[in-house]
């Protein structure tokens, strides 16, 4: 049987949209009674275009409400907002300023200069208004976008701290708390950073950001089981993300499982086919089952969209060595090297390249280039782990080499 329809719920509808229908048709007539002069109608008029998303026409209504009462700063805020919307930022600035001197202990004011600013990228003035922000009254959203303009200046550690004060003032915010966890574990502090992450699942269980970037930390360490179980829950409410579906795939590489790892990666390429995270890990996969061809056409595609990366020439290297290509392989280790130095991988590589290719003499300098590097890291008390089973190998081919 088909269900019956909510008459009570469709009735509740129509009375709503009568009464809005009224009160549109009272709003105009007062407009026409007062020949546009009543200042309140003009608002509430400029308000409904800008939710209609007709930006111009209520900034000209917000303009009309301006000189209507020029001594009214949330008639120049909502002015400064429209100017904001349609991008026009350096005038929106100068109509916030005019605002801050009506009304100087409006916080909304300060944040919305700073966030004019950023877009401006004078990060400084907008530091400074978003700090006086903070001061006239504490917004979570405000030390959200501070937190933003220290991560584009490269400055993590303040961004941290800032971030650190915005979880004491809000300790349930979930986006603060992930947020921070994601900082913490670019850093490398994977138990501050899972500290925080599992707050946010604490307080959300399906946040998905939360979730994804536990899920990651386990699936670094190993974890790959752990880290599926949390997948399995974000794929309920985000079931296409392609950086979900990319992680997945590289649960089931890291288990040997390497034909649903493909599966995985090629649902997460289709989702975000521009993506070179997900093409470099299909290079990868199929480099690793010795699908050499399919492996350059995901690595190629890859270096096209970061042509700086390293690791990319030196897997595309590997990938036409085995395609019986040694010229362009070679070429691509030249450029692996050219484009970063310090990676020690590709000298290993080139040189076991080189050797099979009988060029015993210029694999035992890429040989003799990888210890020099190996050694200065280790003088410089780096931090630098070196895989046992790399170092290994390293020494068998230094034997094979001389």
């Amino acid at each position: 049987k088909k269900p019956r329809p909510k008459k009570g719920q469709n009735l509740r509808i129509g009375l709503r949209r009568a009464k809005w229908h009224n009160r549109m048709l009272h709003l105009r007539k007062q407009l026409h009674e007062t020949q546009g002069m009543c200042e309140y109608a003009v608002y509430v008029q400029a308000l409904i275009m800008r939710l209609e998303g007709k930006i111009q026409q209520s900034l000209e209504l917000f303009q009309s409400c301006a000189i209507l009462n020029p001594k009214s700063s949330d008639n120049l805020k909502q002015v400064a907002r429209s100017l904001f919307l349609l991008g026009k930022h350096k005038a929106a600035i100068e109509v916030y300023n005019e605002a801050a001197r009506l009304n100087q202990k409006d916080w909304e004011i300060s944040h919305n200069l700073g966030v004019c600013y950023i877009y401006t990228k004078d990060f400084r003035s907008a530091e400074e208004q978003l700090n006086l922000a903070l001061q006239l009254n504490k917004h979570d959203l405000t030390y959200m976008m501070l937190g933003k303009i220290h991560l584009l200046q490269g400055d993590t550690e303040t961004a941290i701290d800032v971030y650190k004060s915005a979880v004491e003032f809000s300790p349930e915010n979930t986006e603060l708390l992930t947020t921070l966890g994601l900082l913490y574990m670019q850093l490398g502090k994977y138990q501050k950073a899972f500290e925080h992450l599992g707050n946010a699942l604490t307080y959300d269980p399906n946040n998905f950001k939360a979730i994804l970037a536990a899920g990651s930390m386990m699936q670094t360490h190993g974890d790959y089981d752990v880290a599926m179980n949390k997948y399995r829950v974000a794929a309920y409410s985000v079931p296409e993300s392609p950086p979900l579906w990319n992680n997945i795939g590289m649960c089931f590489f890291g288990k040997k499982k390497y034909v649903a790892a493909i599966s995985c990666l090629k649902r997460a390429n289709y989702l975000s086919p521009f993506d070179w995270k997900i093409l470099y890990n299909l290079g990868l996969v199929h480099l690793t089952m010795q699908q050499y061809a399919s492996a350059f056409h995901f690595l190629s595609a890859a270096i096209n969209l970061r042509p700086r990366m390293s690791e990319l020439y030196m897997l595309l290297a590997v990938a036409l060595t085995n395609l019986d290509d040694a010229d362009n392989a070679r070429r691509s280790y030249e450029q692996a090297l050219q484009l970063e130095e310090s990676n020690l991988l590709v000298n290993l590589n080139f040189a076991v390249f080189l050797y099979n290719q009988g060029d015993k003499k210029a694999a035992l300098l890429q040989f003799q280039e990888m210890e020099r590097k190996i050694n200065i890291q280790v003088d410089n008390n780096s931090n630098t782990e070196f895989d046992p089973e790399v170092l290994n190998q390293s020494y068998s081919e230094q034997n094979l080499a001389i």
